[in-house]
């Protein structure tokens, strides 16, 4: 028996995602539950399990693809006492397949719901049917012989060093199976053997590699519309501070050799994320979110910690849950957990939603302040400056201090000036005297 599996909604409303690689091919026999490809959202990278026990019949779609939630992705041959259902009345409605989290998109007059490639066909061109599923993929005619009306097929490695070379896949002609642009296809059309001849001096100049277009996409393309969102909405006012961080640093020195820190990551985001929560009790204003449609401003008693983490695909700002719960080694442990998840591409979804409050760790770039963009949904968002040994004066003398310049940005209509600037003191003045933070747990 035939069945057939639609890709899933993967939460937060999501309603397309990229095919990255499959893990299976046409003819192999899979597991329930077994890992058969990686998809590509607007938050992560996704790993999507099996949903049935069989052999594979037909992979609907190619690595790169966008496709949209509710399509059908690749059919399995199950038995039929594995796979079968009772009969429907034929006024009954349809079932729908099994999905990871909802079920995906509501198909349309022909029951089945749209989809579309990354670059779409024509738009006076009749969309085909989609074909019954078969045995083995139905072969494509060369790239030569038809307009190019989608982005070629090729693999994630290959899209990139064409992107390194300056090449246009577009332009391509693919030599591996079923005319997919492979490596050595990439590396010809960059070598000058197989560069076009120029007829003027002004043509020649125009080497390939002096510009490239990258499709705005997955996280990037999330990114930018929340930021826009964010910037355009909420009123944003920003507050500064300098503050002689020599304590803390001292004290993560000295924690770093305890044995209880081995193999966790101590730097001052950690003690900041301790600030923070600590900070939040004096002013629970900035754990805060605007509510323009109940008309409310909802206050959080948890703190729902954010942190921002640059990864290849982009910023994603996954977060801590109840973070006021946790010790400084809790804090130290989720931290470098949620930075190596992020950084794999394998953030859930679930840690991208739901935070109260954000930091931004600007520092590790070598940059001392910012005026940061709040994540949307939140009150406000601090940015770390990098630590940097100065002159400062200290006990009535000039000293070489370790110096650290905070920025908290936040929604001016949920926060007034008092209470950002209150905040941002209270954070300062734990990670000037650490040992406040024992006064103040």
């Amino acid at each position: 028996m035939l069945r057939e599996f639609r890709l899933p909604d993967l939460g937060e409303g999501l309603t397309e995602s990229e095919i990255v690689n499959w893990h299976i091919a046409v003819g192999d026999t899979v597991t329930l539950n077994q890992v058969i490809a990686e998809v590509e959202t607007a938050k992560a990278v996704v790993e999507l399990p099996s949903p049935y026990e069989g052999v594979v019949a037909c992979l609907h779609e190619q690595p790169g693809t966008v496709v949209e939630v509710g399509s059908p992705i690749v059919s399995f041959e199950v038995a039929a006492a594995a796979g079968a259902q009772p009969e429907q009345a034929p006024d009954a409605p349809a079932r729908r397949e099994p999905n990871l989290v909802g079920y995906g998109a509501v198909p349309d007059s022909t029951g089945r719901p749209a989809r579309r490639r990354r670059a779409a066909a024509s738009a006076a061109a009749e969309p085909a049917p989609r074909p019954a599923p078969q045995p083995a993929p139905v072969s494509e005619a060369p790239v030569s012989e038809a307009p190019v009306s989608e982005r070629p097929r090729s693999t994630p490695p290959v899209r990139k060093l064409a992107r390194d070379m300056g090449i246009d896949l577009a332009q391509v002609r693919g030599t591996g199976p079923e005319g997919l642009v492979v490596r050595a296809d990439v590396v010809r059309a960059a070598s000058p053997a197989a560069a076009p001849a120029t007829g003027t001096a002004a043509e020649s100049e125009l080497q390939p590699g002096r510009e490239e277009r990258i499709r705005i996409s997955g996280v990037r393309k999330h990114t930018a519309a929340a930021m826009v969102a964010s910037a355009f909405t909420a009123p944003h006012a920003t507050v500064f501070l300098t503050v002689d961080v020599t304590a803390t640093m001292d004290l993560l020195a000295r924690l770093r050799a305890q044995p209880d820190f081995d193999g966790v990551k101590l730097s001052p985001l950690t003690l900041a994320a301790k600030a923070v929560c600590l900070g939040l009790r004096r002013f629970p204003a900035v754990n805060s979110r605007w509510d323009a449609d109940a008309g409310e401003i909802i206050r959080y008693n948890y703190v729902n910690l954010g942190i921002a983490a640059a990864t290849p695909r982009g910023l994603t700002v996954p977060n801590i849950k109840e973070a006021q719960k946790l010790s400084l080694h809790g804090l130290a442990a989720a931290v470098t957990a949620l930075a190596q998840t992020a950084r794999d591409g394998k953030t859930a979804p679930a840690d991208l939603a739901g935070g109260t409050i954000s930091i931004s760790n600007v520092g590790v770039f070598g940059v001392d302040a910012g005026t940061p963009i709040l994540n949307p949904g939140e009150a406000a968002i601090l940015a770390l400056g990098a630590v940097r040994r100065q002159p400062w004066e200290y006990n009535g003398d000039i000293a070489l201090r370790s110096m650290m310049t905070l920025s908290l940005s936040f929604d001016h209509r949920l926060v007034d000036g008092e209470q950002g600037a209150g905040f941002l003191r209270a954070v300062g003045d734990v990670l000037a005297e650490p040992v406040l933070a024992l006064a103040m747990a």
